[in-house]
């Protein structure tokens, strides 16, 4: 099983976009996919029409009280692909810090629950919330890959330096380096603005970064609102196939390691 984490500390940079593409082009494939929602605005449940507040379990269960494999599998919702499963989140995670923030022990919970489920699934990919704290201490620590979306304009560029940072601090907890790609997202070819971000970007990080782009593209919007992976919405589309590209080498490198 291949854990994927897509984090970034700034908002609206394409994290879920990312996770919900990635992980219906790796359904397609024929892989099990389950996809894991650490964001108490639950962006990426309600993208499957999932109404998170009438659940009776959720990730924020995890948290507090114990699970077993059979507590976990009650925990899933499933979803109108067959190969793809989600664990949801509620608004209650959005109180964890305050209730377990001072609490030992509590950055290993997601990694431990989701290595009980390593029979079911081929890959996990994991949508942050754009805030440190546990929910992404957790995240952090259980992913094999932390993908990190970032939009090609200067103010994206400051949040991904207190990602960097935020890895930094981690690393000093972890016995194995971090392994990251930085992609970037919302590419348009007509700014200059892009552009040298794009650049800037290639600079600051050289072969961390991807070396392709997610341009904008309007079809993940219309994918959104009539709730089917992009994939399935329209699989040629420019956004798509730059996604396909992304996967390529996203499992290429995986095969190295």
């Amino acid at each position: 099983m291949v854990v994927w984490t897509v984090a970034n500390q700034k908002g609206g940079v394409g994290k879920t976009t990312t996770t919900i593409t990635l992980g219906g082009l790796l359904a397609e494939h024929g892989h099990r996919v389950l996809l894991v929602d650490t964001d108490p605005h639950a962006s990426l449940s309600y993208y499957f029409g999932i109404e998170s507040e009438d659940l009776e379990l959720s990730v924020y269960d995890l948290f507090v009280q114990v699970s077993s494999k059979e507590q976990i599998m009650q925990s899933l919702c499933p979803t109108k692909y067959k190969n793809i499963d989600i664990l949801p989140a509620t608004m209650g995670l959005a109180t964890l810090d305050r209730s377990l923030g001072t609490k030992g022990g509590m950055g290993l919970v997601l990694k431990k629950a989701i290595q009980k489920l390593s029979d079911e699934y081929d890959y996990v990919l994991m949508d942050c919330p754009p805030v440190l704290g546990v929910l992404m201490v957790n995240s952090l620590a259980a992913s094999d890959r932390i993908i990190v979306p970032v939009q090609t304009e200067f103010l994206a560029l400051k949040g991904l330096d207190r990602m960097m940072k935020t890895m930094e601090i981690m690393q000093g907890e972890q016995q194995n380096p971090f392994t990251y790609t930085i992609v970037p997202t919302m590419f348009d070819k007509r700014t200059k603005a892009s552009l040298l971000a794009y650049r800037k970007l290639q600079e600051l990080y050289d072969d961390k970064v991807w070396p392709g782009v997610i341009p904008i593209d309007t079809n993940f919007r219309n994918a959104s609102e009539s709730q089917r992976v992009p994939s399935d919405f329209s699989s040629s589309t420019r956004g798509v196939i730059a996604y396909k590209n992304l996967l390529d080498y996203l499992i290429k490198l995986q095969r190295k390691n």
